[in-house]
C-alpha cells in the first residue's frame, strides 16, 4: 500500500472501496445476462447527512396477457450508503448490546457509517439467493470549534468493521456449497487461520430462524465489532487481523471474493429446467427469508431506527414474490430433494 493511500482517513478509503466494488459487481451481473434490463442506478442524498447509490434490478410488469421477459435475475439490489449525523440514545442502547467497544455515552453522539449491501434473488429455483454486506462504523465526540472549522470529525470514541456473505439455495447442490465456502475460506485464510472457522460458525448461528428451528440458508461468514480490541470470537493467541490496516485488508479480500464465489454457481444453475412444483418450493423458502429479515436481522432493525433512514433501500432485500402455506407438506419427506435441503438447514455442515 502506498503512503498516499494509507494517509487518507479510513472513512474515505472505505467509501472509495465500496463504490468501486459496487460497480464491479453490477457489471458482472449485467455481463452474465446482457439481454436483461440494466440495473437501475438511483443516486440519493440523506437530509441529515450523507449519500448513497442503489443499483436495483427488476423486470417491468408486462401488460395483461403478455408473458414477462425471461431473465436470470428476478430481483436484486447492490446498494451503498455513506451516511453521517447524530446517533440517538435508543439506537446507541441497541448497538451497545452487540458492540462491546461502545462506551456508555450519554445523549446523542456523531456517527459515520459506510457500507455495501446486496441481495440477489434469481428466477430459477435451482439458482440460490445470495446476500453480502460489508460495512464500517465510527462514533466520535462532538467536534471542537477548530475541528468544525477545518471540516474534520471529533475525537474517535469507537470504530469497527462488520459484514459477511451467505448462500440460500432452494435445492441443495453440494458442489455449489463447497465452491462458495472454499472461495470465501481462501479469502479468509490469507488473514489468519482462525478467521474462517470463527466467522463460519458465527454465520451459522446468526442466520438461524428460532421459531422454525432451521437456518435461513447454508451459511458463509458473518462478523461484527471487528476492531483492535479483544474479540469474543477469538482466543488471545489466535491468528486474525487486529490493526485497522489488517482488518481493512481482510474486508477488501472478502468483498473481492464475492464475484468468484457466486457468479459461477449462478451461471451453472440459471437455466436448469424447472417446473411449477419447484417454483412453489422456491417461494416457500423465500417466505422463510422474509421471516428472518423482518423479525431477527439486526441490520434491518437498526436501519428502521435510524433517523432519516431510506426505507426502500432497507427493504430491498425482500424478494419480489414469496409464499406461505398452512402446514405445507413440502420438505417433510426426508428422501425428497426438498427434505434433503431441510436436513442441512436444521443441522449445519462443514463444507470445506
Amino acid at each position: 500500500m502506498d503512503a498516499a493511500q494509507s494517509d487518507k482517513p479510513m472513512r474515505q478509503r472505505v467509501e472509495e472501496y465500496i463504490s468501486q466494488l459496487q460497480d464491479d459487481i453490477v457489471a458482472a451481473f449485467e455481463k452474465l445476462d446482457p439481454n436483461a434490463p440494466a440495473f437501475k442506478r438511483d443516486e440519493w442524498l440523506r437530509a441529515q447527512g450523507g449519500r448513497g447509490r442503489s443499483c436495483v434490478f427488476a423486470v417491468p410488469v408486462p401488460p395483461a396477457g403478455v408473458a414477462p421477459q425471461e431473465t436470470v435475475l428476478e430481483k436484486g439490489g447492490v446498494n451503498i450508503s455513506v451516511v453521517h449525523g447524530m446517533l440517538p440514545p435508543p439506537a446507541i442502547k441497541q448497538m451497545r448490546a452487540d458492540h462491546s467497544s461502545i462506551p456508555d455515552v450519554q445523549g446523542s453522539v456523531p456517527f459515520f457509517a459506510a457500507g455495501i449491501s446486496l441481495v440477489i434473488h434469481p428466477r430459477n429455483p435451482h439458482a440460490p439467493t445470495v446476500h453480502a454486506n460489508y460495512r464500517y462504523f465510527e462514533i466520535t465526540e462532538p467536534p471542537t470549534e477548530a475541528e468544525q472549522a477545518a471540516g474534520t470529525p471529533g475525537k474517535l470514541i469507537a470504530w469497527w468493521f462488520g459484514g459477511g456473505c451467505d448462500l440460500t439455495p432452494s435445492y441443495l447442490y453440494e458442489e455449489d456449497a463447497a465452491h462458495f465456502h472454499r472461495t470465501i475460506k481462501g479469502a479468509c485464510d490469507a488473514h489468519g487461520a482462525a478467521v474462517y472457522p470463527a466467522f463460519k460458525k458465527w454465520c451459522d448461528e446468526y442466520f438461524f430462524i428460532p421459531h422454525r428451528g432451521e437456518a435461513r440458508g447454508i451459511g458463509g461468514i458473518f462478523f461484527d465489532d471487528l476492531c483492535d480490541e479483544a474479540h469474543a470470537r477469538f482466543e488471545p493467541g489466535d491468528a486474525r487481523p487486529k490493526s485497522p490496516e489488517e482488518i481493512f485488508a481482510f474486508v477488501r479480500a472478502a468483498g473481492d471474493a464475492f464475484v468468484p464465489s457466486y457468479l459461477p454457481i449462478l451461471e451453472r444453475r440459471a437455466r436448469t429446467p424447472s417446473d411449477e412444483h419447484e417454483r412453489r418450493w422456491q417461494l416457500l423458502r423465500r417466505g422463510r427469508y422474509v421471516e428472518f429479515n423482518l423479525v431477527y436481522d439486526r441490520g434491518t432493525k437498526f436501519g428502521l431506527m435510524t433517523p432519516g433512514a431510506r426505507i426502500e433501500s432497507i427493504l430491498m432485500s425482500l424478494p419480489e414474490t414469496a409464499r406461505w402455506e398452512y402446514m405445507s407438506e413440502l420438505g417433510t419427506d426426508p428422501e425428497s430433494r426438498e427434505g434433503k435441503l431441510v436436513e442441512v438447514l436444521k443441522n449445519a455442515r462443514e463444507w470445506v
